[in-house]
């Protein structure tokens, strides 16, 4: 199919957010998307592949988020060199071209695309893990755009990007004029929405609950907002930046100081009495975690994890959505600069907890919290306080991200959303 030049000034043209090396990024010019991959020069060796995508879609992209997971390479934390990868994982797009093996999506459809690339076709896809598919990623099961060890795919904070397997991997939205209406809430369903209603489910939250989501970040608010939408009846956010608290607090949440002197457990059962242990936990952390009180400077990478297991009860349920990687160069003990932490792992034994980890797979959620936002059920860009910026105010978007703000910033490359500050 053609594509539809329209709403582009030259579709022959493309930029892109570049990872240049340690704390720098930079808007480049790319070459414009073709539907085909070639990642054979990456000086990622696992990364390296060649494939024809018939399957695929060409899209304009409307909203591409800047993700935490982002900044752990932006920060030098994982084995990527700089100067090559478009970053960007997180895209909402408009349909431009369609392979002649897409059947069912048209030039002029704006669509959701799930961070996890996933073929549909492989046994993993059949049975609902889409974070893992067997054949999108030479290296390992599971791939992502603009993520290194993740299959060479080119990321999506950019004017156009490329998803293969189109048909399988795109969420349609039913309404164009709605869906830009509601980008806010609606670009959150890449990533960050189901990735934080996942960890809730993974700890088990239901009616009634009482939760501890570890991080205000994000993902932490989106999965804070998310144990509300399952009916829990209290839930407490633990952070280090007050902005971030403060921010949980908006929409209903106890929240704990984490600078503050005690332990978690003795924080909680300020908040809810008996024994301080709550129903389930979220950790929405990850590798770079910090210690807590007069040790919070320090990075102490188990911490959020054995932290979780002291004040979760006995048969409870721990959700880690939280990045954790095989490989963390910049850590400060060579334990974990292999990735090996020293969790705790007795005291879950012995409580008989259930911890859960792994990439969200996004298509499990993202039709009935797509179906949430249409319908009024949920404010999540409120919660995790969106705020959208230029493709060319990106690097600035990073920083101040990176320095501990409370928003969700979400770049709109070409001006279709209305809603663009200046930063």
């Amino acid at each position: 199919m053609e594509r539809n030049l329209s709403s582009a000034s030259n579709p022959t043209e493309n930029r892109g957010v570049i990872f240049m090396g340690p704390n720098e990024v930079e808007v480049k010019g790319i070459p414009f998307p073709t539907l085909e991959l070639d990642s054979t020069s990456s000086p990622v060796e696992s990364e390296r592949q060649k494939r024809s995508c018939p399957h695929g879609a060409i899209l304009k992209v409307v909203t591409t988020n800047i993700c935490g997971s982002d900044q752990h390479m932006v920060r030098g934390r994982t084995s990527l060199p700089g100067g090559h990868m478009v970053l960007g994982h997180e895209i909402t797009g408009e349909v431009v071209e369609v392979g002649p093996g897409c059947e069912f999506l048209e030039v002029g459809d704006i669509c959701s695309v799930p961070f996890n690339i996933a073929c549909g076709r492989c046994s993993a896809c059949k049975r609902g893990d889409t974070g893992v598919c067997l054949n999108v990623n030479p290296a390992r099961p599971g791939a992502a755009y603009g993520y290194v060890d993740m299959g060479g795919w080119i990321g999506g904070q950019a004017e156009y990007v490329m998803v293969p397997y189109a048909d399988f991997n795109l969420l349609k939205f039913p309404d164009r004029a709605q869906a830009i209406e509601k980008i806010a809430d609606l670009t959150l369903l890449s990533d960050i929405f189901p990735t934080g209603f996942h960890g809730a489910v993974q700890a088990g939250v239901g009616p009634g609950s009482i939760v501890y989501v570890a991080g205000a970040g994000p993902v932490g608010l989106a999965s804070a907002a998310s144990c509300h939408l399952l009916g829990a009846a209290c839930v407490i956010v633990g952070d280090m930046i007050p902005e971030r608290l403060a921010q949980a607090r908006t929409f209903g949440c106890e929240t704990i100081d984490l600078r503050n002197e005690g332990s978690l457990r003795d924080h909680i059962q300020q908040l809810i009495g008996g024994e301080g242990r709550v129903d389930g936990a979220v950790d929405c952390v990850g590798f770079e975690a910090r210690g807590m009180g007069a040790g919070a400077a320090k990075e102490v990478p188990a911490q959020v994890l054995n932290d979780c297991m002291s004040v979760v009860r006995e048969g409870g349920k721990i959700g880690i959505p939280g990045l954790y990687v095989t490989a963390d160069p910049g850590a400060e003990e060579a334990s974990a600069q292999a990735g090996n932490l020293q969790i705790c792992i007795g005291l879950g034994w012995s409580l008989s907890h259930t911890l859960s980890t792994g990439q969200c797979p996004v298509m499990t959620y993202h039709r009935e919290l797509m179906q949430a936002i249409l319908y009024d059920k949920i404010k999540i860009a409120d919660a995790v306080n969106v705020q959208v910026i230029s493709l060319d105010d990106a690097p600035k978007g990073y920083s101040v991200f990176d320095n501990g703000a409370a928003a969700k910033y979400v770049i709109d490359p070409h001006a279709m959303t209305g809603q663009i500050k200046a930063l």
